[in-house]
């Protein structure tokens, strides 16, 4: 069963192959070029795309690897000057490499989905609970639409995930660790993994539940710091033994990018970007306040601004929001210790704050809240159903992402068909033999999550717009509020 439903979501994967692909197609494919046109110590300096390497040392090997089979497709591609390269045959081999790599993902899915099932008790759910996961209808935008290798990267995180819930805390860390090395924005939930480690691996407790110190916790933390070590190492060393290493860290972390992505990410910045934009407007009108020489929030560009009215961010201070967001949850982490699913717990919400509070933070990384989620669907009522409203608007929220009127049937479609399966699986599963009710509703959300749910029009008003028009941009939506608020003030 598991392969037929790997084999059966692959075969709606390549019917894809022709679809809209974002500026991150190009981006790998300069990443191939890059890798195999050049040599090591060039990586990190090569500027003829703007797509430079922004990626931590193993995903540049990853692409490497890529670039000994792409040569069999197309060789041109893996030319650094062939800017904008995108032939049938690179077109094809890129496509297939998402399709490919995600098998790791299949894995990782398949490993929690058994420990899910055999925690439960119930070994009727697993491969419902798989179909969930692997069939992840941001996945299915992100990466094989909008185009990224995110199914790969959180199948090594499942990977480590499972070796977690499989108590062998030592594999884990190195997965983990292999993971940070292969892409940054896991440093998100990287405090997680640390509390858990230390406080249910490294440390012993007494009956009591006081922390007692032995010769073999001592033992354990040196051998998780060597594991930890030796991959950072693996990976980071070549370059700082070349004297490298500022280079990289600082296309790994661009601060001068901006609070905010080009596309704003629904967090709290998004709404206090809104805010500041209303009083500017309001301020303009009443003679308060000047915003000449200041850069546009909303003109789609990754850049640095200044803030109109209210005080302008700084990294440090999304770093302590941050870190004050996630305290509470790596607290009580560490208060229950040999607890696994409370570990993942601790990652989701520390994935929570850093995509509220974060610093550039992507549209992309709601998947990192909704995939861990996933897997405590089985554990409780409440987690299900929280799964549930969050897959919905955080796969909603990615469908600017395909901006183009013919995905907008396929986006609209996936999201639906992977929303209905979930709700009607964990109906069943939570609630066996109670329907919905007199009022028809959601599976598993009351009334008023319903309404918020249906009152998602975005599909509405794509299927209703002529054909070849698209819905407002960023940029005409902001000017038509701040024209309304305009002729509002004057009245």
């Amino acid at each position: 069963m598991f392969w037929a439903v790997v084999v059966g979501i692959s075969c709606i994967k390549l019917l894809l192959i022709p679809a809209y692909r974002s500026t991150d197609f190009e981006v790998h494919r300069n990443w191939l070029a890059i890798t195999h046109s050049l040599p090591i110590d060039e990586w990190y300096f090569e500027e003829t795309s703007e797509w430079t390497l922004d990626y931590p040392p193993l995903f540049a090997w990853f692409e490497w690897l890529l670039a000994k089979v792409a040569q069999f497709f197309d060789q041109e591609m893996l030319k650094v000057q062939n800017l904008s390269y995108a032939s049938p045959m690179t077109v094809l081999f890129q496509r297939l490499s998402v399709i490919v790599t995600d098998l790791v993902y299949a894995y990782g899915c398949k490993l929690c989905s058994d420990e899910a099932g055999r925690f439960s008790g119930r070994r009727d759910v697993i491969v419902p609970l798989f179909i969930i996961l692997f069939s992840n209808a941001g996945l299915l935008i992100v990466d094989h639409i909008h185009f990224q290798y995110n199914g790969f990267l959180y199948g090594i995180m499942f990977l480590s995930i499972a070796r977690v819930l499989q108590r062998r805390e030592m594999e884990a860390a190195f997965w983990f660790s292999i993971l940070l090395n292969l892409k940054h924005i896991y440093l998100y939930v990287a405090p997680a993994y640390f509390i858990y480690l230390l406080r249910s691996y490294c440390l012993s407790s007494t009956s009591d539940g006081r922390i007692k110190l032995k010769l073999s916790s001592l033992l354990r933390l040196l051998q998780l710091g060597v594991t930890v070590l030796a991959v950072f190492g693996l990976s980071f060393g070549p370059f700082y033994l070349k004297g490298q290493l500022g280079q990289v860290l600082s296309r790994l972390f661009p601060f001068k990018r901006g609070l905010s992505h080009a596309y704003w990410a629904p967090n709290f910045w998004a709404l206090y970007n809104f805010a500041d934009k209303v009083l500017e407007v309001a301020g303009n009108k009443l003679g308060y306040v000047s915003t000449a020489g200041k850069a546009s929030m909303t003109g789609g560009l990754v850049q640095e601004f200044e803030h109109a009215v209210l005080p302008s961010i700084t990294p440090p201070i999304t770093f302590i929001a941050t870190l004050l967001s996630i305290i509470p949850c790596l607290v009580n982490l560490w208060k229950t210790p040999h607890n696994p699913w409370q570990f993942i717990r601790s990652l989701v919400l520390c994935g929570f704050g850093s995509y509220m509070f974060g610093w550039h933070v992507h549209e992309k990384a709601i998947l990192l809240i909704i995939l861990p989620l996933g897997l405590l669907c089985l554990q409780k009522k409440i987690e299900a159903q929280l799964f549930i409203i969050m897959s919905v608007v955080g796969h909603f929220s990615l469908f600017p992402l395909l901006f183009t009127h013919h995905e907008t049937p396929i986006k609209v479609t996936a999201l639906l068909l992977h929303a209905v399966f979930t709700s009607y699986t964990l109906l069943n599963y939570w609630l066996p033999s109670k329907n919905s009710g007199l009022v028809p509703r959601i599976p598993l959300c009351n009334i008023a999550e319903t309404i918020y749910l249906l009152g998602l029009d975005q599909g509405y008003c794509s299927f209703l717009l002529p054909p070849g028009q698209i819905l407002p941009t960023c940029e005409e939506t902001w000017e038509t509020i701040r024209v309304a608020a305009k002729e509002a003030l004057a009245l």
